[in-house]
């Protein structure tokens, strides 16, 4: 249903494709939701159990959750303005929280009733009509939890990724339920309390786990590792760039990537055809990863042979410390009674040294290059994991 719908309006030829997207699926959520809603009520009514009607208001909250993602995404689809420069696409990781939250108070509600099911427990009466469905509610569902997961995966939306978590805890509830209909109809067993227990939990684990996904996006979280590379990648395609780093990304929402790094170049090179290398860089980022990019210029001295033994001898002394740690913006500055050889460190974040420790130890290896040899570290904390 959904890939006719998106062959029939064409959504990649919209303005707001990502708008359109969550408006269709939201779309669908409440259709189907209100549909689940009311058959499950029907059937829990005629089976008398607390674990079917209690999965029926589920679905009535799902709906609501998909009305939550339709305005989300018409509120992240708005332009940037001079108050939000950056845009509105975090709005997206908001809903997605909210929806997140809606979930945990489903499970919470379903937890208290289902706790007095078990404390009073009473008979679940079958029927044909109620089974099929509920096994109609599964099918529905698993529907729901593939088309969310699809689109969400595909335009990286945390509103239909939390989606996709409610409609598969449902599925899982449903079929918990559907088990405790057959259990009590064939050998009298009256867990129903029992079912909608374990369907409780598994629907606040659910809605942790969102939650918390969520809760990562609007905090900033480390960059993925493929997109690390491609950034490294293209920017030293380009002549003249020795290394990168101190890379930083930041994301806020769809289509606001922001990538600032250093960019290692020669000293005795020419600055102004330098910095046209530099804007080549930066505009290459944005045309193939669709990102605004800012890069500094770090000058490195490439063509004094003694400098670049040296350059070697302290970046091989950090990786022997430590192979996780990385060296660069490497000078000598050499005086009449010593030699300073300044460099950054970058050590992750919880390293089992403090940057004091850290700084001594490396230290008293650099001195053991020469008495004349004096470090001057700075122990930086990488961004990108």
């Amino acid at each position: 249903m959904l890939t006719l719908l998106t062959r029939l309006f064409s959504p990649e030829k919209k303005a707001d494709p990502r708008g359109f997207y969550g408006a269709l699926c939201g779309a669908l959520g409440i259709a189907l939701n209100l549909l689940l809603f009311a058959v499950k009520l029907l059937a829990g009514l005629m089976a008398s159990s607390i674990a079917v009607m209690a999965d029926a208001f589920n679905n009535l909250t799902d709906a609501a959750s998909s009305i939550i993602t339709i305005v989300g995404f018409r509120l992240a689809g708005q332009k940037p303005d001079p108050d939000h420069p950056f845009g509105h696409g975090r709005m997206e990781h908001i809903t997605g929280l909210v929806i997140s939250g809606l979930i945990l108070l489903t499970g919470y509600e379903l937890l208290t009733s289902s706790v007095d099911a078990i404390r009073n427990p009473q008979p679940v009466a079958f029927g044909a009509l109620p089974a099929a469905i509920l096994v109609l509610s599964v099918l529905v569902k698993g529907y729901m939890y593939a088309y969310n997961r699809a689109v969400g995966e595909r335009i990286s939306s945390a509103p239909l990724k939390a989606c996709a978590t409610d409609s598969l805890s449902d599925t899982v509830a449903t079929l918990l339920v559907l088990v405790s209909m057959l259990a009590s109809h064939v050998w009298n067993w009256h867990i129903d309390g029992w079912c909608g227990l374990l369907v409780s939990l598994f629907i606040l684990k659910s809605g942790f786990s969102s939650a918390k996904d969520t809760v990562d996006e609007l905090l900033g979280h480390a960059p993925d590792k493929e997109l690390v590379e491609r950034i490294e990648k293209i920017v030293l395609g380009f002549p003249d760039i020795r290394a990168v780093h101190d890379l930083i990304v930041h994301d806020y929402g769809a289509g606001r990537l922001m990538v600032s790094l250093h960019a290692e170049v020669p000293v005795e090179g020419d600055l102004l055809a330098l910095h046209d290398v530099v804007d080549n860089a930066e505009r290459a980022l944005k045309e193939q990863l669709g990102c605004f990019a800012t890069i500094h210029m770090d000058p490195v001295q490439t063509s004094d042979s003694q400098i670049s033994e040296m350059y070697h001898r302290i970046k091989d002394l950090v990786r022997e410390f430590d192979p996780v740690l990385t060296m660069h913006d490497f000078r000598m500055v050499p005086g009449p009674t010593h030699t300073n050889l300044i460099f950054d460190v970058v050590a992750p974040h919880h390293y089992r040294l403090s940057d004091r420790q850290l700084t001594e130890e490396l230290s008293a290896r650099v001195r053991l290059l020469g008495d004349q040899y004096f470090a001057v570290i700075e122990i930086d904390k990488s961004f990108t994991g």
